[in-house]
């Protein structure tokens, strides 16, 4: 039911998708990502390091994050090509970045 869509989502989406422009990693498994408004986002991985994402426990492997059609994405095994093998990457959407991260 569309009530149930929580404020911080209806928002977001009432003012228009953003896009990732830019993108580091941080001590911890943090990324401080910059949009395309310039509004620039902490996001913490720390506790998401799970299931897909648990080969991101590996640091040098968090640290390859990039940004994929304004998504960040990594990916699993970077000798195999993820054009043609789409289960090579794993990625976070803009979106949830936007919303959940932490403005500073």
């Amino acid at each position: 039911m569309i009530s149930d869509i929580p404020l911080e989502v209806k928002e977001y989406f009432n003012n228009g998708s953003k896009k990732i422009i830019k993108v580091e990693t941080k001590d911890g498994y943090n990324l401080i990502i910059t949009f395309n408004d310039y509004v620039k986002k902490k996001y913490d991985m720390s506790e998401k390091l799970f299931g897909v994402f648990e080969i991101l426990k590996n640091k040098e492997k968090f640290n390859e994050v990039f940004i994929d059609e304004g998504n960040l994405a990594w990916d699993i095994d970077k000798n195999i090509d993820s054009q043609i093998h789409w289960n090579n990457r794993i990625d976070i959407c803009s979106d949830t970045i936007y919303i959940y991260g932490e403005t500073i």
